[in-house]
């Protein structure tokens, strides 16, 4: 968000707005829509370089978007933006700049060599060796209901205290040019590119018991889920949620317009199978509170339809906060260049303990003797972090191991390679992230209540 931006979500915004003479102008502007249909909002600006700097990690003339246009509720809960971390394939605002640079339309192979320069920020700070693994990790915080400890966000590395085997990790699907995917670029004509965090799904399932399977395939034949730190619910396909809210609440199975309410007290376990392991949503952030002082009718509102699969969107499923308070997710970008030398993959762990139905049981009882008032904590994520660097001798406990294939390359071996070695099936699926450099810097974000993920974090110097 800019001191430009003057429309009323700008206005009633308490974060400092960024200063649009500080930055280089790039002569290219971006219409960004987030969301679906049902719930999109917009922001749109002119594309400045500037320096951003987060937590000691640095970095010049980085591209960004200067909003002067933002219906996003992001900027009133403490954000002055969103801070992007997709792959660059779905970057508009590195398309924005390569176009400008090189004649719109550039090519592909323009783009993915730009990806060093023009790319997003942490994708920058990896093919530049500031940090040491390609790689974020994610925990939230559960703010209401039975608050949790703080969320973290951890740049470079796994969080300190998380061991790489007890990780799943599983690897992100990638987009054919006819998926909606980018056209692979001269130098590497047979690599095909991630678009979005998005990993395949062996089931999903509520109570222990696997539900039916979607009808509505739309342009996919494969289910998927995208892992979506922007999204503040889980989203389904709308047979599905419709069958899972006839099922946890009575008032909906008589009538589909009604609220989906249920007793607060009964708890209930949405969980999603990925890579043959289980990863709960826990019983605590499926529920919400109806009403303000009643702690005996909850409502499952954390969970709505969304579209069906389209081309450039192959997912059925989009799992957000509910499902990163109670999971640890680590994205691991792999070689931005070629992802057949080091594929892009994402790491679970569950956070969810085994009897999380007995503390919603409890905590609903502690409310409803408190006169209906469940805990609840708002606390904007602090600016101050730390930053650690750290040899990898020194870090092999939190450090993945490298994989079977060969080590990730430099820079300019990423933009070189001509016949990359692609890893088996076993290798990308099982096996933890590669690291790429001696050194490594750690940043650690801590808050208790992030709204939504990212927007807290953006920060310009």
């Amino acid at each position: 968000m800019s001191d430009a931006c003057q429309t009323a979500t700008c206005d009633a915004s308490t974060s400092n707005p960024y200063a649009s003479a500080s930055g280089q102008s790039t002569g290219a502007s971006v219409s960004l829509q987030y969301g679906d249909s049902t719930s999109g909002t917009h922001a749109s600006g002119p594309v400045v370089l500037d320096t951003v700097a987060v937590a000691g990690l640095s970095m010049s003339s980085q591209p960004f978007a200067a909003v002067n246009d933002t219906n996003n509720s992001a900027v009133q809960n403490g954000g002055a933006g969103i801070f992007g971390l997709g792959f660059p394939s779905q970057s508009f605002v590195q398309a924005a700049v390569v176009n400008q640079q090189f004649n719109s339309p550039s090519t592909t192979d323009d783009f993915v060599n730009n990806i060093a320069t023009d790319g997003p920020l942490v994708s920058r700070l990896a093919m530049s060796g500031q940090i040491e693994q390609p790689l974020f990790a994610i925990t939230l915080q559960r703010n209401t209901i039975d608050v949790s400890g703080e969320g973290q966000i951890t740049v470079g590395e796994l969080p300190a205290d998380t061991d790489n085997s007890s990780i799943t990790w599983v690897p992100v699907r990638l987009y054919s040019s006819g998926d909606g995917g980018l056209n692979p670029p001269s130098f590497a004509s047979n690599e095909v590119y991630p678009l979005r965090w998005e990993v395949p799904l062996d089931g999903v399932f509520l109570d222990g018991n696997q539900l039916p399977g979607t009808t509505l395939t739309g342009a996919s034949t494969q289910l998927s889920a995208l892992i979506d730190t922007g999204n503040s619910i889980l989203r389904g396909p709308q047979d599905v949620v419709n069958s899972i809210l006839q099922t946890v609440s009575p008032a909906f199975a008589k009538n589909s317009n009604a609220e989906p309410t249920f007793p607060c007290a009964t708890p209930h376990t949405l969980a999603f199978m990925i890579g043959g392991q289980m990863f709960p949503v826990d019983p605590r952030d499926f529920v919400s509170q109806n009403k303000d002082g009643d702690a005996t009718t909850c409502i499952a509102n954390n969970l709505v339809a969304t579209d069906p699969p389209s081309r450039g969107a192959l997912f059925s499923w989009s799992l957000g906060d509910p499902f990163l308070k109670s999971n640890l997710v680590a994205f691991y970008y792999g070689n931005l260049t070629h992802p057949s030398v080091d594929p892009p993959r994402i790491g679970f762990k569950s956070q969810v303990p085994q009897n999380a139905s007995a503390e919603l049981k409890d905590v609903v009882a502690d409310a409803q003797e408190s006169g209906g008032v469940f805990e609840s904590t708002i606390d904007v994520a602090p600016t101050a972090s730390t930053v650690v660097t750290l040899s990898t001798e020194s870090s092999t406990a939190a450090a993945p191991p490298s994989s079977p294939t060969a080590s990730l390359p430099s820079l300019a071996e990423q933009t070189s390679l001509a016949s990359p070695q692609t890893p088996s099936p076993s290798e990308t699926a099982t096996e933890g992230p590669k690291k790429n450099s001696a050194f490594s810097s750690r940043l650690d974000f801590h808050s208790s209540f992030w709204y939504t993920v990212l927007p807290l974090f953006y920060l310009l110097s």
